[in-house]
């Protein structure tokens, strides 16, 4: 005999019931955990945006570092420069007092210390970086040499420096003074 299936209408509610609350659940437990991946998706986005801003304000405070040392630099060289500049007057005229003590009183002690004097302040703005620029002999650069004079000889090679009025100096790499000279044609 073929069993009759009864429906119980008991059991269908609460079968319905089950499945509607799981059904809720699950859309909830769905709908949470998509504001929860929008939330960390929201977050990381911020940190990285944050890490961004934070690479480039290093970058710009390095940057910012690398610049004022430059400046610090420049500033140095200039003062530098300046009280250089200032002491080659100084240079010029113990050339001239010792270009114009007479032959038998350069073996003097007093000629003798004032060469010395003159030696150790050369020797000492060499030590700072400051050394003479060669010009007799040369070829004529305008970089280095300020022409004064022109003559025409043809002893001398084209643009030759022949004589030196005034020694110009280089300081590092930049002319401090430039020298004075005539030039041959």
């Amino acid at each position: 005999m073929a069993a009759k299936k009864k429906n119980n209408p008991e059991v269908e509610e609460t079968v319905e019931e089950v499945v509607e609350e799981v059904t809720e659940e699950t859309v909830e437990e769905c709908e949470a955990a998509d504001e929860a991946c929008n939330e960390q998706d929201e977050k990381d986005a911020a940190i990285e945006a944050l890490n961004d801003r934070y690479r480039r304000l290093l970058a710009e405070f390095d940057n910012y570092k690398k610049r004022t040392e430059k400046e610090k630099s420049m500033m140095y060289e200039f003062g530098a420069k300046d009280a250089l500049l200032k002491m080659l007057p100084i240079v010029d005229n113990f050339e001239r007092g010792l270009a114009s003590v007479p032959v038998e009183d350069k073996e003097s002690a007093f000629a003798d210390g004032m060469n010395k004097i003159y030696k150790q302040f050369m020797t000492t703005l060499e030590e700072v970086k400051v050394v003479p620029i060669e010009a007799v002999g040369k070829t004529f650069d305008p970089n280095l040499h300020n022409a004064v004079m022109h003559i025409d000889d043809d002893s001398y090679s084209e643009s030759e420096v022949v004589e030196e009025f005034q020694k110009g100096y280089m300081y590092k790499e930049s002319v401090l003074r430039h020298s004075m000279v005539k030039v041959a044609n």
